[in-house]
């Protein structure tokens, strides 16, 4: 009993009031930790360990290959995988419209927000216990001081994939305008669609990499048998854009009734010239109105101190040689 009494003195010097209390706390979520890969094994059912032994033998060779680096991965499937079929299939679309289309990006995503959160918050933890020096009532810092790292490493995947969304769809929308102009010059010279489509991504490799992707895709899928409605209605899911989805309808209706592609493109291709040109006069045009705060911040300020300064020191001088 004394020398339960004698540590708990000398957790509470160390650590302050509440010492025994962070100290109790930190060797609980370190029991967690240890008993997490127990409770998250998953058990195989002999089954269903047969199908995938049959299913991997009947694979290719380089899908073997390609799906053995996320092997480590495949037994914490339902921790890290949503169950809900609509939510699963909402994280794989936003994760293919940012560039990720591998099989297993849904679970390397939640992987990352699992391992970054839980990183973050044990370096937190350690921070304030290295740092912290006694004082009384210091509790609520030092638990944001862990969780803020905690909930800044969680969400900082899904800032990362927003921010790769959105500069991929800015890409693809900046340059679907040529696109659509060299894939009417292709028709008009006599390539078939596919063609076009192909050579096409072919040519704008260097300057849209990401859009040069998605009509490589195209013309792939088109050329295994795929039917090309449900080609170019991929291609619109995985783009996300309000024009790529505009210019699927426009060949879908096309190729349904009977109409000319070279037509239908070149009046697209003008709309989308259109398009683009309003955009940078819409950017042109704002451009002043956030330029007004920068200039009154960085111009008025040295204005007045050259027009007012030299009268308030005059003032100044004058009312100490008065008494003032």
């Amino acid at each position: 009993m004394e020398l339960l009494e004698a540590f708990n003195t000398m957790l509470s010097d160390n650590f302050g009031e509440f010492g025994p209390v962070i100290v109790a706390g930190v060797i609980g979520f370190l029991l967690i930790i240890m008993t997490l890969p127990f409770l998250l094994q998953k058990k195989v059912d002999p089954l269903e360990k047969l199908r995938q032994e049959r299913a991997s033998r009947d694979r290719g060779k380089s899908e073997a290959l390609r799906s053995s680096k996320n092997d480590k991965l495949e037994k914490y499937s339902n921790f890290l995988e949503p169950q809900d079929e609509e939510e699963f299939s909402a994280v794989r679309l936003k994760l293919m419209q940012a560039g990720y289309r591998d099989k297993t990006s849904v679970r390397t995503y939640h992987f990352a927000q699992f391992a970054l959160g839980l990183g973050a918050l044990i370096a937190g933890a350690i921070y304030t216990l290295a740092t912290s020096n006694g004082e009384e009532g210091a509790l609520q810092s030092s638990m944001m001081t862990i969780l803020i790292p905690g909930v800044i490493g969680y969400m900082a995947p899904k800032y990362w994939v927003n921010r790769r969304l959105q500069t991929r769809q800015e890409a693809i929308t900046n340059g679907f305008p040529d696109s659509l102009d060299m894939m009417l010059v292709c028709v008009e010279a006599g390539q078939s669609l596919d063609q076009s489509i192909l050579r096409v991504s072919q040519e704008i490799r260097a300057g849209f990499p990401d859009l040069a992707d998605e009509f490589a895709i195209v013309a792939h899928e088109s050329k295994a048998g795929k039917d090309k409605v449900l080609v170019l209605n991929d291609m619109a899911d995985r783009c996300g854009i309000q024009d790529v989805r505009s210019f699927v309808t426009v060949l879908n209706q096309s190729q349904t009734f009977g109409t000319s592609i070279a037509d239908a493109l070149r009046v697209y291709a003008e709309e989308m010239r259109d398009k683009r040109v309003m955009r940078a006069e819409e950017k042109a045009n704002k451009l002043p109105t956030k330029m007004t705060l920068a200039t009154m911040m960085l111009t008025v300020p040295p204005l007045l101190i050259i027009l007012i300064g030299p009268s308030v020191y005059g003032i100044a001088q004058t009312l100490s040689t008065t008494g003032f």
